[in-house]
């Protein structure tokens, strides 16, 4: 496998390795896979799975499908842009997953969302 040909996940992908939490070597593996199978997480998961205050990491992209009715804070490499004003409307966060440092990661609200 070669992994990714965009510089900027390349270089996200080597950040999150020097990373000493396990989590983030988790979402750097995740990253090195071809875009074409990469995660995509529609809302209605991100709903079902959990509760306001969470913290989710999608290693992909987030889909509008769905309804968003309590507060979470969302990073993930790319939102569409319904789900970005879901989330929003809804009172929570987005952020891009290249701003992963400017995460305060304590406590048990982290969720790595899978497909």
């Amino acid at each position: 496998m070669t992994g990714s040909t965009n510089i900027m996940i390349r270089k996200l992908i080597r950040n999150l390795e020097k990373q000493k939490k396990p989590l983030w070597k988790t979402v750097a593996e995740k990253l090195q896979t071809p875009s074409r199978k990469r995660w995509y997480i529609n809302l209605y998961k991100i709903e079902k799975y959990t509760k306001p205050g969470d913290i989710v990491i999608v290693p992909g992209k987030v889909l509008g499908i769905g309804n968003l009715t309590h507060e979470v804070t969302v990073v993930a490499l790319d939102f569409s842009k319904s789900a970005k004003e879901k989330i929003l409307k809804a009172g929570g966060k987005v952020m891009s997953l290249y701003d992963f440092d400017k995460l305060d990661l304590k406590g048990k609200n982290v969720r790595l969302m899978k497909q």
